[in-house]
């Protein structure tokens, strides 16, 4: 079949305004493909083009060769080329001459050829032919002029192959057709036609095909195809527009720019001159741009690759076993187990883990042992904590005893150390694989489980507050103790040993982590830690039946094994002290000699001290009583100050040895406060009161207030002993007399004064009897008299002022009885000064 062909040329002299005109047009080629052919094959020359360049100089220029898409989806060949002027016109002495060729849609190339293996056609010409001339796509047979020393090209653009190599895989995606062009900047425009021969042999044939371009351009940002060349001169503006520069003609880039596995890999390919790997690739099974298949044949063939290679290949032969053939499988092996290779990384390592797992049983122990060895040297050497173990029966040969005498001292000299850091997953690691080994590890396992046990707790704990999910340690420690079974024992014994100092921490890893512990092992406290979030979820808020379920989870009587007590009580109260009544359940679940050697008993002296004892007035004062042992305003809280006292007699006595310091003085006020509630305390319970607040010290505030509030309702009772109001008086413990202050003015107080002469009396006396008793009573006393006392007296009648008056001076003397007249008289002559100076005003 005849292409039609096309010439274009620029414009001559009197065809001002125009760039150019078509001098021959083939047939088939309407006006309209000529109007879009015409801006595809239109020249611009480089900048500094002499006015008349000699032979050299204009055969230095370079020449347009593109390969271009029609709206109609036929395509256009072309090239373009500066030729000399020989009309004598003005200018630079040179005009550009397009020649084109025209393929309708759906015709191949002559030949079946690429379109940029026709760069070099001799056919091409710089001037209007007068007849036919043979077709430039028709190509003699053979290799193309441009296929000729792809390798050492190649080769000379190592540090960009990559790269390019990549956006050209991109460019030819057909997703992209209208995306931006990818640039390539060379000196000459045949190394940008090279760029295209290394892309043709290197994609598959469709996405070739697909990548439309042009060698030459000044104006890349505006041109339609896919892949640009341009000159050194113009890549700072193709960078300034926003493209995707890949500038060859400078210095190399530092890291090659970004690529992809499959591009890397076809770089090496190219380094090595082994162009023909790509064909044989494209006949195994995958993704046209996977990197398995051609990482595959590479490594195959002798071609060295890096880490992202050699695990594309693993990867990709993990996943399909059945691909290759018995030669091409050793080949494979052998390349990824090279001793020449010493920068495998984490991913590679798991690649190969998978190879050796697909592989095992379909190919001889001879094939696969180095892959195992390989993998277990780098579990042991490496420290690859995620890395997938090859199963127990790949070392039973003599490959497997000679791995064995490599590796085990250095892991039993590892496990038996002690001291320095070594993470979960490493001691998980190393088990593993002395097992696999068949190395006896039985004298350095102690050591290993006891360092292994709080380790697991810790990392999960960091794992939990990080809100990673379940610890990255897990499967492969439960596949640990699945597979070794004086592990598993020894872990859960220590696991269980831990658990009583701080159960919260195991029953969260237990919640992480399901641990295998349901065999004979008592594991008392561990199955404690395991049953108390059903507990808590089932019976809510009810802690003495979460503590009774806890604890029946056990299998052990508190009696026999003290400590789950502790277990139980760390589960249960894990950051809090149980309430009174919690705490009398727990004292009473065993004996005091059960509590000692679990240490529970801080937890009971916690829980009593901790307890709300002390009601509070609206203005925050403790509250005072209305009669010796009666009970507070408040009358809330005096069931739990009971409560708290009983259990604090009983822990006194319990623990007479263990309690000690501010605890036992806290414990000895709550009991004081209970007697001076409800009983006769022994004499000198003020200054007792004094004394164990100094000694509780820092001692609880409701304890402080409910202390205060005892001691002065007592001391504010009628029958209360003189000798302790005395000792109170004369303590000058201001704190003390302001709550007595506080009661004292209460609602309660006053109306007794109101309704009770005796009391009155006995008030005035104590309010009068020690003016000179330190700094903190006297003003306290006189302003009782005149904001208390008297407004009381006031409102009495004549016949119970004449009783507090008599009572006042049978009590005391004949002395204080004139000395409540005198009071009283300077309260009466102020009514009436009053009464006078009111009158006065009326009138």
């Amino acid at each position: 079949m005849s292409l039609a062909q096309v010439h274009y040329t620029s414009a001559a002299p009197g065809d001002e305004g125009t760039a150019g005109r078509f001098t021959a047009v083939g047939p088939g080629v309407s006006g309209a493909l000529l109007a879009e052919i015409e801006p595809l094959v239109r020249y611009e020359f480089p900048g500094g083009v002499p006015d008349r360049p000699s032979g050299d100089e204009l055969r230095s220029l370079p020449q347009a060769f593109g390969y271009f898409v029609l709206s109609d989806g036929s395509r256009l060949v072309a090239r373009s080329a500066p030729v000399r002027d020989t009309g004598g016109h003005a200018g630079p002495g040179v005009r550009f001459h397009a020649h084109a060729v025209h393929l309708p849609p759906g015709v191949p190339l002559p030949g079946d050829r690429l379109p940029v293996e026709a760069w070099r056609s001799p056919h091409w010409v710089a001037v209007t032919p007068d007849g036919a001339i043979p077709d430039p796509l028709t190509l003699p047979p053979g290799p193309a002029a441009v296929s000729e020393g792809l390798d050492d090209f190649a080769v000379s653009r190592g540090p960009w192959l990559a790269a390019v190599l990549a956006d050209l895989r991109r460019a030819s995606d057909a997703e992209t057709s209208g995306g931006r062009p990818v640039v390539l900047v060379e000196r000459q425009c045949a190394d940008v036609a090279r760029w295209l021969g290394l892309a043709s042999v290197t994609l598959p044939r469709e996405s070739a095909e697909r990548l439309t371009f042009t060698t030459y351009t000044r104006r890349p940002e505006r041109s339609p195809s896919r892949v640009v060349g341009v000159g050194p001169e113009d890549a700072a503006a193709a960078r300034a527009a926003g493209l995707r520069v890949h500038e060859c003609a400078g210095p190399p880039p530092a890291d090659g720019g970004p690529a992809d596995a499959w591009a890397a890999t076809a770089a090496r390919v190219w380094r090595s001159r082994s162009p023909e790997l790509f064909g044989e690739a494209r006949e195994l099974p995958g993704e046209p741009f996977a990197a398995g298949p051609l990482a595959v044949t590479a490594l195959c063939a002798g071609v060295e690759l890096g880490p992202d290679g050699r695990a594309a290949a693993a990867g990709w032969a993990a996943d399909r076993p059945y691909a290759l053939d018995a030669k091409r499988t050793g080949q494979l092996v052998e390349a990824l187990t090279s001793p020449a290779v010493d920068d495998r990384t984490g991913p590679e390592f798991d690649a190969a883990g998978r190879l050796f797992g697909a592989l095992e049983g379909r190919c001889p122990a001879a094939v696969t042992a180095p892959l195992a060895a390989m993998l277990v040297t780098e579990a042991v050497r490496g420290g690859n904590g995620s890395l997938e173990l090859p199963h127990r029966e790949a070392f039973a040969g003599p490959e497997g005893a000679e791995v064995a005498e490599r590796l085990g001292p250095e892991i039993l000299t590892e496990l038996a150390d002690t001291v320095g850091s070594r993470s979960v997953g490493r001691t998980i690691q190393l088990l593993r694989v002395a097992r696999l080994l068949d190395v006896d590890g039985r004298e350095s396992l102690p050591g290993a489980i006891d360092r292994l046990a709080p380790a697991l707790l810790a990392e999960a704990a960091a794992a939990a507050a990080a809100h990673d999910g379940p610890p990255g340690f897990a499967p492969a420690l439960l596949e640990l103790l699945d597979e070794q079974f004086e592990v598993r024992t020894a872990l859960l014994g220590a696991l269980d040993r831990i658990a009583p100092e701080d159960p919260g921490a195991v029953a969260r890893f237990l919640e992480r982590v399901t641990l295998p512990f349901t065999g004979t092992q008592a594991l008392p406290h561990l199955r404690m830690c395991a049953e108390v979030p059903e507990a808590m979820a089932t019976l809510g808020g009810d802690r003495a039946a979460v503590w009774h379920r806890v604890l029946r989870a056990a299998g052990l009587s508190p009696f026999a094994e003290p400590l789950v007590l502790r277990t139980a009580a760390g589960l249960v109260w894990e950051d809090r002290a149980p309430t009174v009544g919690e705490a009398r359940l727990l004292l009473d679940a065993a004996t005091s000699d059960a509590h000692r050697a679990a240490g529970t008993w801080a937890r009971l002296v916690d829980a009593a001290l901790g307890a709300s004892t002390g009601g509070t007035s609206a203005a925050g004062a403790p509250t005072a009583g209305t009669s010796t042992g009666g009970t507070s305003a408040a009358g809330t809280s005096a069931a739990g100050t009971d409560e708290a006292a009983g259990l604090a007699h009983d822990l006194l006595r319990g623990f007479p040895e263990e309690i000690g310091g501010r605890e036992r003085a806290g414990l000895h006020l709550l009991v004081l406060v209970r007697e001076l509630r409800t009983g006769a305390p022994e004499p000198g319970w003020a200054e007792r009161v004094r004394t164990l607040c100094a000694q509780a010290e820092p001692v609880e505030p409701a304890l402080r207030e409910r202390a205060h509030a005892a001691l002065v309702e007592r001391l504010l009772a009628p029958d209360r002993p003189g000798a302790e109001l005395y000792d109170f008086v004369h303590g000058d413990d201001a704190e003390l007399i302001a709550a007595y202050d506080r009661a004292a003015r209460t609602e309660t107080v006053r109306a007794r004064l109101r309704t009770q002469p005796a009391y009155a009396a006995d008030c005035f006396t104590v309010w009068t009897a020690h003016p000179h008793a330190g700094r903190a009573w006297p003003p306290v006393a006189a302003a009782l008299l005149d904001d208390v006392l008297r407004p009381a007296v006031r409102a009495l009648s004549a016949e119970a002022v004449a009783e507090v008056e008599e009572t006042v001076g049978r009590t005391g003397s004949s002395g204080r009885a004139d000395a409540f007249r005198d009071w009283n008289r300077v309260s009466a002559l102020g009514r009436l000064g009053r009464r006078i100076a009111g009158r006065v005003r009326r009138g």
